[in-house]
């Protein structure tokens, strides 16, 4: 099942959490001998390839708090551990742990950042 999104801008997409949004790498719709795959085989693979739209801001940590003095302010910040995928970073994921959503005619698939299995950044890549 896929959600369609009606939205203009994919900047006022925010992850949350431990989420990361990915494009999915165009598949192989042939094999190395030449024989055209349907699209049916691609969409069963139990491992697939991407890359990183957005990231969320991480695994979220309680707040510490000084109870040593009444008289001072109460601050409930909250602090997060920080994900290992960035922006750009190609991602070999599990494809049945991910959502897929619709945004302009394309497909983007939310995963959380434990069913990503290998990163490959590529600092050159961007450049």
């Amino acid at each position: 099942m896929s959600l369609i999104i009606e939205e203009k801008d994919l900047d006022k997409f925010i992850m949350v959490g431990d989420r990361v949004l990915v494009k999915p790498k165009s598949p192989q719709n042939k094999t190395k001998s030449g024989l055209y795959l349907p699209p049916t085989v691609q969409e069963n693979e139990k491992v697939q390839s991407g890359y990183i739209v957005k990231v969320g801001p991480g695994y979220p940590i309680p707040a510490m708090t000084d109870n040593d003095e009444p008289w001072k302010e109460q601050k409930e910040d909250v602090k997060y551990v920080p994900l290992q995928a960035n922006v750009g970073d190609l991602a070999i994921y599990l494809s049945k742990s991910g959502f897929e959503i619709e945004f302009n005619k394309e497909k983007y698939i939310i995963l959380p950042h434990a069913s990503i299995l290998m990163i490959i950044r590529d600092e050159d890549l961007l450049k």
